[in-house]
């Protein structure tokens, strides 16, 4: 399925940025130029722009144009305001990401797994555990559900590789947005077991409930992040 057109300027505008073509605290050229330059429409130009917005790349305005605000900073192993799967977070930090399933099943959701993910009882669920790993380090582990409906034909092959992108390229199920919750948690058997914890005894998790374009639930996933290697980056905007 091939991206939208935005999708590429904001790409193309964000790899400048980080290269340092752009630099902090200059304007981008104006909105004009950028126009002729990606052959599109002010429209597609302005969501590309606003996509940089929301990662706190480009602040714009109003008269001025669009400034770049970028800082570079230590990378964030994972970030807040973004949906990524662990291969893009893996390729965006320059490391070698693999992933190992513990477990795959599908199963029917009970009044317990409702209660914990949101599905209602009675749901057809994809059950998955996976250890992520980059160079490596054991840095997840994951319990996920999917809709059996939603992500048809999924297996433990399928999920040895990415799951996101066999959604999005094979299924063309388009992933719009995910609440989060994030929290401390003491570890677990299989906590201690996969992620090689060491002197911790606590770990970071975050819970995420992933939609689709039809506003459809289709995923819940816990994440349990080794403390070591937690790093969460995330860019606040503070409302008038």
């Amino acid at each position: 399925m091939p991206k939208a057109k935005y999708e590429q300027i904001y790409k193309i505008l964000k790899n400048k940025i980080e290269t340092g073509e752009y630099k902090p605290q200059e304007f981008l050229p104006s909105e004009n130029t950028l126009i002729i330059e990606f052959s599109c429409s002010r429209n597609t130009l302005r969501r590309a722009i606003s996509e940089l917005v929301k990662i706190g790349y480009v602040q714009t305005m109003q008269g001025k144009g669009v400034c770049c605000i970028f800082q570079p900073t230590d990378k964030a192993t994972f970030t807040l305001g973004t949906i990524e799967s662990f291969a893009e977070s893996a390729k965006r930090n320059g490391l070698i990401g693999t992933s190992e399933i513990i477990k795959f099943c599908e199963c029917i959701a009970d009044k317990k797994i409702s209660d914990l993910t949101g599905f209602k009882v009675g749901e057809p669920l994809y059950y998955l555990q996976r250890l992520h790993l980059m160079n490596d380090m054991p840095m997840i582990l994951n319990h996920s559900y999917f809709r059996q409906d939603i992500a048809k034909g999924l297996t433990c092959e399928i999920a040895q590789n990415s799951v996101y992108n066999y959604l999005e390229n094979i299924l063309g199920i388009n992933i719009v947005s995910s609440k989060r919750t994030v929290t401390v948690e003491y570890m677990t058997e299989l906590d201690k077991k996969y992620l090689d914890l060491g002197e911790y005894n606590c770990l970071a998790v975050v819970s995420s409930q992933t939609f689709n374009s039809d506003g459809i639930m289709f995923e819940y996933t816990e994440s349990r992040h080794h403390p070591r290697y937690f790093r969460f980056q995330d860019n606040a905007i503070r409302k008038k």
